[in-house]
């Protein structure tokens, strides 16, 4: 399992074990995690999967494809370095110990 940390806008923290293969947004949603959505299941068609992935670890992900850099355009107060759609991350073990920052609300 794989140590993911999420950190709700009002600061509360939660590190959750995430299966690897799944995304984080499936971890965010099997563990009950407040404030991500999913709106679209993970089909990369919503925005309401979106977090700020903690500075140290944004060159550890894989590079934004295309389809993920147009639904950011509609996510709540994007940032273009930090911003990024949980469906679209898988989980693997180079990922342990992943902290994302939930925004204020997901449109």
């Amino acid at each position: 399992m794989v140590k993911i940390t999420y950190i709700e806008f009002d600061g509360t923290e939660r590190t959750v074990d995430v299966a690897p293969g799944l995304t984080v947004m499936e971890g965010a949603r099997d563990n009950g995690i407040k404030g991500i959505e999913a709106d679209c299941g993970g089909a990369c068609a919503c925005s309401t999967c979106h977090v700020y992935v903690d500075r140290a670890w944004v060159g550890k992900l894989p590079a934004k494809d295309p389809m993920e850099e147009d639904m950011l355009d509609f996510a709540y107060e994007p940032d273009p370095e930090t911003s990024r759609l949980t469906c679209q991350i898988k989980v693997t073990e180079d990922l342990d110990g992943l902290v994302v920052r939930l925004p204020e609300r997901q449109i």
